[in-house]
């Protein structure tokens, strides 16, 4: 299983210890997205970092959106499938977000590719930044309902 997180908060007096676990996982500004196996030592990094992130199991349909629409090279292009037969072990955008959600892959085996995601603000905002999601915000947990948000945000 694999989960996508995403930053929520971002303001600068953050605990060093809870910026520099967002750091590990890639999440240094507002609106970025990661994708991270699940594994007692990400969940930790996920707990510490909770009031600032949100997170939960994406699908293969979001992931292989998410790395159609925002997924990058250096020199800021755009992954393609073309790409992906020159610089790496997939043939297809598909075929990568298989394997990443398998744990079989990572972005990393994309020669080039980064592995943080920029998305837009959500549509419509979020629910709230300020409480967890089970009390009608948007920070921590929320299980699949990651991929509404994901698709609200590309």
């Amino acid at each position: 299983m694999t989960y996508a997180v995403v930053r929520v908060r971002g303001q600068p007096d953050v605990n060093y210890n809870i910026e520099y676990t967002m750091s590990l996982l890639g999440l240094t500004r507002v609106n970025h997205c990661t994708i991270v196996p699940e594994n007692d030592v990400v969940r930790g990094m996920l707990q510490k970092s909770k009031d600032y992130i949100t997170w939960g199991e994406i699908n293969e349909k979001t992931l292989a959106d998410m790395i159609r629409i925002r997924g990058k090279v250096a020199g800021d292009k755009t992954i393609t499938d073309a790409y992906l037969l020159e610089n790496s072990n997939f043939k297809t955008i598909d075929d990568v977000a298989n394997a990443i959600i398998c744990n079989k892959g990572r972005m990393k085996d994309i020669k080039g590719a980064k592995s943080v995601f920029r998305l837009h603000p959500p549509i419509k905002g979020f629910e709230g930044n300020k409480r967890s999601f089970q009390n009608g915000g948007s920070l921590g947990y929320r299980g699949s309902k990651i991929n509404e948000l994901i698709a609200r945000m590309l």
